[in-house]
């Protein structure tokens, strides 16, 4: 049994250790929170993968898309981008048959989109982590420290704004300012996790 604090909205896991509510319904919730979820991302290939999830998750439960995360890697050749930028019709056909990922076409469409538009930044020497990163707020536009609630916790931000502005500049799709703010939230380029839970990213990162 899990108890709910009154004063901010934590969960007292059976461990001891307060959560972000959200992050406690399901041991998959559980896993992802602790260890995923916030924490600076570095690698091209899971920053790809995160982007592509966060566009299909759009509309339904991130906990949806953890269940089919297996199956979504398997299906898209574990996100590696040169690959799946190389996908035509017949994969896109394949795609939207497989029921081990949301079957969407603008969404299976759009993550061959932006795909390509990853090896295109390759190819130009850059990378899609260091534009994501490159929008971090500043100090001006975010406060010290972490929220205290959940209902203070934006949607759409400037920086989300501009971050989401940027990637439809350099051909990405299906990434707009929400999106992009849920993106920089598990991608960890912000801390958003509730002032309390016990997952301390600086401490770690």
């Amino acid at each position: 049994m899990t108890e709910i604090t009154n004063d901010s909205d934590l969960t007292l896991g059976d461990d001891g250790k307060l959560r972000c509510g959200w992050g406690t319904s399901d041991p998959l919730y559980i896993d992802y929170h602790d260890y995923e979820w916030g924490r600076p991302l570095r690698d091209e290939r899971a920053m790809f993968e995160l982007m592509s999830l966060e566009a299909f998750q759009s509309g339904l439960s991130w906990l949806i898309i953890l269940r089919k995360r297996p199956g979504f890697r398997e299906a898209f050749d574990e996100f590696e981008p040169d690959l799946v930028a190389g996908y035509g019709d017949d994969d896109v056909a394949r795609l939207l048959a497989d029921p081990r990922i949301v079957r969407n076409r603008a969404k299976v469409e759009a993550t061959v989109a932006n795909a390509r538009a990853v090896v295109a930044l390759h190819e130009q020497g850059g990378s899609l982590v260091e534009v994501v990163f490159s929008h971090a707020p500043g100090v001006d536009e975010r406060p010290p420290g972490r929220f205290r609630a959940f209902a203070d916790m934006p949607s759409v931000t400037p920086a989300s704004t501009a971050l989401a502005k940027d990637l439809r500049t350099r051909g990405f799709r299906f990434v707009g300012p929400t999106v992009a703010y849920s993106l920089m939230q598990a991608a960890g380029v912000v801390d958003d996790h509730i002032e309390g839970c016990w997952v301390d990213v600086l401490a770690e990162n």
